[in-house]
């Protein structure tokens, strides 16, 4: 569940949280472009050391490292079947460039997590609305997306406690085969189902007592305007996908094998 800690807003007074989530995101689509351009692993670990120092302006190092924490099963899952698939269909012989592209492949979701994570770590709920809202996107599905934003920690966090509840309770969610784990999620499910509705009815009746969807054209206390630290960031943004294209049409680049 320590994924989910990513999504979470972290409310510190840092440059990178007074950047407008706009700008913020338009970067997460330059870093996720370069990110699918590449299928080497050098570039792409080039992507993810960039991205460190906005983590520490950001001052959430602890937050960004339990997300990744919490993707490294995924992230070892997708290097275990790139690793078997290319085991299998090259003669059944384990080669370097194969095991390379398979850490590539798994780097490249590293750095997509990654980005998403500084992203949502940085950016309140609020302020995201606010951006969805003015990119003229209808406020209906503002409204839904920034409220999954606000409740998938809180139900991973909830998830998390009826798992160590039951756990003192003595039932085991480690042990057994594959259907009896599945069999002994059972409990954590049903009382997590049942909170999230009681969630969904409390949120519908606060929303009809706040008279939502009562006017069509809605006003804002306050708005979003670009600083000098959004263009900034739109200079590292344009400086990032010039250099993707550029590398990848006209630079060769190696392999870590290649070294050896």
């Amino acid at each position: 569940m320590s994924v989910f800690d990513g999504l979470r807003f972290r409310k510190v007074h840092s440059p990178i949280h007074n950047l407008d989530p706009r700008i913020k995101f338009v970067y997460v689509i330059a870093i996720f472009v370069a990110a699918i351009i590449f299928y080497q692993i050098i570039p792409l670990l080039i992507l993810f050391l960039i991205q460190i120092p906005f983590v520490l302006l950001a001052r959430v190092q602890r937050q960004w490292l339990r997300s990744l924490r919490g993707a490294a099963f995924l992230a070892t899952f997708i290097f275990v079947v790139n690793v078997a698939t290319t085991f299998f269909t090259s003669g059944y012989h384990f080669t370097a460039p194969n095991i390379e592209n398979a850490a590539a492949m798994t780097m490249r979701f590293v750095v997509l997590v990654e980005s998403f994570s500084v992203f949502f770590l940085t950016t309140s709920p609020d302020h995201l609305g606010l951006a969805l809202e003015e990119s003229r996107v209808p406020y209906e599905f503002a409204f839904a997306f920034t409220t999954a934003v606000r409740f998938v920690p809180v139900l991973a966090e909830e998830a998390q406690t009826i798992m160590d509840a039951q756990k003192a309770r003595g039932l085991e969610l480690e042990k057994g085969g594959i259907l009896k784990r599945i069999r002994n999620y059972v409990p954590v499910l049903i009382p997590l189902i049942v909170s999230a509705i009681r969630r969904s009815l409390e949120l519908a009746e606060a929303m009809e007592s706040r008279a939502w969807g009562a006017t069509k054209k809605r006003t804002n206390l306050y708005a979003l305007k670009l600083h000098k630290g959004d263009y900034a960031l739109v200079a590292i943004i344009v400086g990032i996908l010039i250099a993707t294209v550029y590398i990848r049409l006209y630079v060769p680049i190696p392999t870590i094998a290649s070294f050896f």
